[in-house]
């Protein structure tokens, strides 16, 4: 018997064993809802960014990184490569910058899905940490950023067991990051099929240096974004299909100890921190079935949430943005500075708005 006639028939017989109840977990988790309109004022299309803005990250001074041409197992794609772009929020064209790539680098395999910056507070340096999907597995590249030619260098790859369905990534130092495996499996038909079936809380955090690599956080049922406060003390993972966004302790050794979740009532995608506020802004998916079934005619809809005040008593979470899927489809990523607010897509395009 081949091996997929047998995962079909095992699936097929956990189906039936499960029944309706698993049916009905998953159609909870994807907590599909219509909308109402809630735009800001004033938005406009970014140009460039038609093939997908999965994740932004934005550094002190207003330059933006933006990740695009995400192909991912179920998602719309192209045939466009993935790509990193560059946009100044202070300059008041807002036109995204292609960044050049190493001429030594395998771009037509690079497949960006999360980002990470990290300055390195003895020169300035700035490191870029992708997560890249080549033939659908998982790793990360590690660039420096060179201004004066809005280039990368690549620096090297990052591959290990523990790392076997990265989503998302924040780096904390120049070789160290902590990464969301979005699932417990690797090979597509059992991450893809068997994994949402048993709708399990399966999924994990990693720490990642050359000296230490482990898991330290685990249970969710699909950890996504991922970032930390402005003081280094907390990380925040959202996880998809619980609907909530998780506050951890960050120890001497690294590994993370559960605070507390605050529920959004969403599928929230990841999450940017305001470094003043310490505010988290997230990208999320209010209507599941409608993203993962994704229909043009019925197009899924974008949300933006923001939490204050997330380490008090009663953290206030509120809804920025909502749209239909008229303008913005599939919103995965919000980051804000000076007054604006970016936010990309899975898929699709991004956006720029005025806050006030």
């Amino acid at each position: 018997m081949g091996k997929v006639v047998f995962i079909s028939l095992l699936i097929a017989a956990l189906a039936a064993l499960l029944g309706e109840r698993v049916v009905n977990l998953r159609r909870r988790s994807l907590a599909s809802r219509e909308l109402v309109q809630n735009h800001l004022p004033t938005c406009a299309v970014l140009k460039n960014l038609d093939y997908g803005s999965e994740d932004i990250t934005i550094l002190g001074d207003g330059l933006a990184f933006i990740s695009t041409g995400l192909k991912y197992p179920g998602m719309p794609a192209s045939d466009v490569t993935g790509k990193i772009f560059s946009l100044d929020l202070q300059d008041s064209r807002m036109k995204p910058v292609e960044l050049r790539m190493p001429r030594n680098f395998d771009l037509d395999s690079f497949n960006p899905h999360g980002i990470s910056v990290y300055t390195d507070p003895t020169d300035d340096t700035i490191y870029l940490f992708v997560v890249s999907h080549p033939e659908h597995k998982s790793q990360v590249e590690v660039f420096i950023f060179l201004e004066d030619d809005h280039s990368l260098v690549h620096l090297k790859t990052i591959k290990h067991e523990l790392l076997n369905s990265v989503n998302d990534i924040v780096a904390v130092g120049i070789e160290s990051f902590y990464a969301t495996n979005d699932h417990y499996y690797s090979n597509e038909i059992l991450k893809s099929l068997v994994e949402p079936l048993l709708g399990q809380p399966w999924s994990n955090v990693v720490y990642y240096s050359p000296t230490d690599v482990k898991v330290v956080s685990e249970g969710y049922y699909l950890a996504n974004g991922i970032n930390i406060s402005p003081d280094n003390s907390h990380v925040y993972v959202a996880d998809l299909f619980d609907h909530n966004v998780h506050v951890l302790d960050r120890k001497e050794d690294n590994t993370l100890a559960t605070v507390k979740a605050v529920a959004v009532g969403s599928l929230c995608d990841n999450i940017e921190v305001d470094p003043e506020t310490g505010d988290l802004w997230l990208g999320c998916h209010p209507n599941g079935w409608k993203f993962f079934k994704f229909d043009p005619k019925d197009p899924p809809g974008s949300e933006v949430i923001r939490i204050q005040n997330i380490h008090s008593d009663q953290p206030v979470v509120s809804q920025v943005y909502a749209d239909d899927g008229q303008v913005i489809m599939g919103s995965s990523v919000a980051a804000t500075y000076g007054g604006k607010l970016l936010i990309g897509s899975v898929f699709h395009k991004a956006v720029v708005c005025d806050l006030k």
